[in-house]
């Protein structure tokens, strides 16, 4: 079985955002000024606590027992604050893990867990990198202050720079990632198939058979008001990132241009009635009959449907999601 056949076998999993300030309430992108108002140690510390309080085992029973193929989390975003040690981050920003991130490697205790149930790993990466941290970004080599408007494109080193943090992970895990959902892959960003292409020979350094998409951002699938199209992106994409806001569109095939057709939607309610106010939510938006039967339609056309959900820091659920999460996978 080829990755994308296994891909489709698994028919839904579900996305969960573990990011420090989404857990201590923080909006994004202003995380970044509570660091330097708080100043970085202390958050830092937390950001170690909250990971090494994760409880994966706990993860990997529920996951079970909801009954779904594969398991998204996020290895970071826009902030210093990533989910695992990484030698080539610290080497380039200077940041030493715990300072940035963090000391647990939650990503392959998460893994080692998942594979107990046969559930798959995918990680979240950015095409950004910490962009938003005054010491990192620069670093790294892109920085972004939007109070300041400074507004940063990506370079060629910046790309080699970030993909040397991608591939190490990928080399280190190995088998164990099945594939990457990497956002932040814009063309107005300065994003091509020359630049995309390094981070897809990085993917493949650990797991050649790995599958990886790449958010465009518009391009992707987020229409609110426009015309929803699958898309792929770069050329080498084994997956759609298919970013959406509710469980409507239906795909007529299983592929774009060889790109596994894939589509990633919010689970939990709006928040103040804005439909793009639903990622790591809580509460069911949809009924647990209207979204399986959703996902049933989308497998008969080859389509896989991940599902974002709220899991917080210690690897607790949602109750109103798990229930309605336990029958979709029960009838879907």
């Amino acid at each position: 079985m080829n990755a994308q056949d296994r891909m489709m076998s698994k028919k839904w999993g579900v996305f969960n955002h573990y990011l420090y300030y989404s857990e201590k309430g923080y909006s994004f992108p202003d995380a970044e000024g509570e660091v330097w108002e708080r100043g970085v140690a202390p958050m830092a510390r937390e950001w170690c606590e909250q990971t090494e309080s994760f409880d994966t085992e706990k993860l990997a029973r529920t996951l079970h027992e909801i009954g779904c193929g594969y398991y998204m989390v996020t290895v970071m975003q826009g902030t210093r604050f990533l989910l695992a040690p990484n030698e080539a981050y610290s080497r380039i920003t200077g940041i030493a893990p715990g300072h940035g991130c963090c000391e647990r490697d939650l990503i392959k205790d998460i893994a080692l867990s998942l594979k107990k149930y046969d559930i798959d790993l995918y990680l979240y990466y950015t095409g950004d990198g910490p962009h938003f941290d005054r010491i990192a970004g620069p670093k790294m080599g892109l920085y972004e202050d939007y109070q300041a408007g400074l507004h940063g494109k990506v370079s060629e080193s910046f790309v080699r720079n970030w993909a040397a943090v991608l591939g190490e992970y990928a080399a280190r895990y190995g088998e164990l990632v099945k594939g990457w959902w990497v956002d932040g892959c814009y063309e107005s960003l300065g994003y091509n198939n020359a630049l995309l292409s390094i981070y897809y020979d990085a993917i493949r350094k650990g797991n050649p058979d790995a599958l990886a998409a790449f958010n465009s951002g518009t391009a992707s699938f987020v229409h609110p008001d426009g015309d929803d199209t699958p898309v792929k992106w770069y050329e080498n994409e084994g997956f759609t990132c298919g970013e959406d806001n509710d469980f409507t569109y239906i795909f007529k095939t299983r592929f774009t241009d060889g790109a596994q057709n894939h589509l990633l939607i919010p689970l939990g309610d709006y928040r103040d009635g804005n439909i793009c106010a639903g990622w790591r939510n809580t509460g069911v938006r949809r009924s647990k009959e209207y979204v399986a039967d959703y996902i049933r339609k989308n497998n008969a056309a080859g389509a896989v449907i991940t599902v974002d959900i709220f899991v917080d820091c210690r690897g607790n659920f949602d109750p109103a999601q798990v229930e309605a999460l336990k029958y979709i996978g029960a009838n879907v």
